[in-house]
């Protein structure tokens, strides 16, 4: 224990002697040195250093100070200018003022002078004419009769020339503006080529039996007009001739009627009317097959015998160029289709679609529109309320009973008014739905519109923190009077405003 005491003291006594050598040492105290020289002069750079940014900050500063008072300056001036045009024209303004209040004071006293003078001739006028009846002792009503009839005797004559011509003018104008309110009238109901729809051409063997058709004195030719109701055209056209009429059944039998004389080569009065009544048997024989075939080619069975008779009589029946029996054929099929889609009643849907333009077979003898003519049609032959229904409301003419009922009505949209089914081509098809789309979207608080049921409906989005209840009913009223006076369209287009607010959260 007391060697391990001595041994550290002589390596603590070691250790103090080398410290205490190196402090001591010279070459410590120069390095000490320089290092304090190399501080000092660190110092006095950074102070010549602080010097010089201070001034360099105050250059900048005065600079700043410069601009700022030139443009404060600059703008003082500006702003006194302005004023100072402002008080000129303030002064032009009162000047002008006072110069037409005073325009004012003069008018009004003219207007008080003129209103005097006017007093005065009037009573000067009363003045003369009393003294012109005193004078002549004739009354003003006694002196304008005797000139009257004084200047009636010299001037009847042309008198009656202008009346005459008076009279003329009137006729000319109201023949023009008859002549356009027809014009207008016939272009907006007219389709758009009438000759396609209106008449039919009838080949000949050769010009001659043009001839025997006519007859001797024309006999022919007016007993078949006669018989069939139906105008028949004898022109120059080589090897035909045309018959023209509306009711497409008679000129069907005015031309199968022909066709046969023709070819039978015996053409008289008495050979007309035995072929036409022929020929009539069997368009009547061809109108019930032809009721037949539409009701097996889709599938439909029990309808009575007369109302397939009213059924084939389509065939003969034509809307905007589509012929009715073919468009209501394809109805019955898009119903069942749509009704199988969403499993609603297929053979209701099928039968509503296939007779729901069955008014449209007699409404050229009935009064009334085809869908409630259809009806009575239905509820005369027994069919159910439900079918009825179909047929009555496929033009919300009624209300709709069954989700059946609407199909139909979609159905009808859809074979209607497809590109190309009524005259209509794609370009126009689309042009008249973008049109119907952006007259909607023109109104305030629309947010997105819908032309659906290919243009027969469009459907409008708004807003509704913009438009109320009330104001939403009365967006669509608008939309819908303007659709009329800016669009043109077949049938009806239904609007239908939407407002709705929605409240979206998520639960995390």
């Amino acid at each position: 224990m007391i060697t391990e005491t001595i041994l550290f003291t002589l390596i603590g006594l070691i250790v103090g002697g080398v410290a205490a050598y190196f402090v001591t040492s010279p070459k410590t105290k120069k390095i000490e040195a320089q290092a304090a020289a190399q501080q000092e002069k660190l110092l006095k750079e950074a102070e010549i250093k602080a010097k010089e940014i201070v001034v360099e900050a105050k250059n900048e500063s005065n600079r700043i100070l410069d601009t700022a008072k030139k443009d404060e300056q600059a703008r003082r001036q500006n702003l006194e200018k302005i004023e100072a045009r402002l008080t000129s024209k303030e002064e032009i303004l009162d000047e002008k003022t006072e110069k037409l209040e005073m325009v004012k004071v003069k008018l009004e006293e003219k207007s008080v002078e003129l209103k005097e003078r006017r007093d005065e001739l009037d009573q000067t006028e009363i003045k003369m004419n009393m003294e012109l009846e005193r004078i002549s002792n004739l009354s003003k009503e006694e002196a304008k009769d005797i000139l009257f009839k004084r200047y009636e005797d010299e001037y009847q004559a042309d008198i009656v020339k202008h009346v005459k011509r008076i009279e003329t003018d009137m006729e000319e104008e109201a023949d023009k503006k008859a002549k356009k309110i027809l014009a207008l009238a016939i272009q907006r109901y007219a389709s758009e080529v009438a000759s396609e729809a209106t008449t039919t051409v009838v080949e000949l063997p050769n010009d001659e039996m043009k001839g025997r058709i006519i007859g001797k004195e024309g006999r022919n030719i007016n007993a078949f007009e006669q018989k069939t109701g139906i105008d028949v055209i004898v022109d120059d056209t080589p090897g035909s001739i045309l018959i023209s009429g509306f009711d497409l059944l008679r000129r069907y039998i005015a031309k199968q009627s022909l066709e046969e004389l023709i070819k039978d080569g015996r053409i008289h009065p008495a050979r007309i009317e035995e072929t036409v009544e022929k020929v009539t048997r069997e368009t009547n024989e061809l109108i019930k097959d032809s009721g037949e075939k539409a009701c097996f080619e889709l599938g439909i069975t029990g309808f009575p015998a007369d109302l397939m008779k009213l059924v084939g009589r389509l065939r003969f029946r034509t809307s905007y160029g589509q012929n009715v029996l073919k468009h209501s054929i394809e109805v019955g099929f898009l119903a069942a289709a749509i009704a199988g889609e969403i499993g609603a009643d297929v053979d209701l849907a099928k039968k509503g679609g296939f007779l729901h333009d069955i008014g449209k077979a007699v409404d050229h003898e009935i009064e009334g529109t085809h869908a409630l003519i259809g009806g009575k049609i239905a509820r005369k032959f027994g069919l159910p309320e439900l079918l009825v229904n179909c047929i009555e409301a496929h033009h919300e003419e009624v209300p709709f009973m069954t989700v059946e009922a609407i199909i139909a009505s979609a159905a009808d949209a859809i074979s209607g008014s497809r590109p190309g089914a009524r005259r209509e081509s794609l370009e126009a098809y689309i042009k008249r739905l973008k049109e119907l789309e952006d007259l909607a979207n023109g109104f305030e608080g629309v947010k997105k519109s819908f032309a659906i049921q290919a243009g027969r409906e469009v459907r409008i989005i708004v807003e509704p923190e913009k438009l109320n209840d009330l104001q939403t009913m009365n967006l669509s009223h608008q939309i819908a009077r303007k659709i009329e006076g800016e669009l043109s369209y077949p049938g009806q287009i239904k609007v239908s405003v939407i407002r709705e607010t929605r409240s979206v959260d998520f639960a995390k």
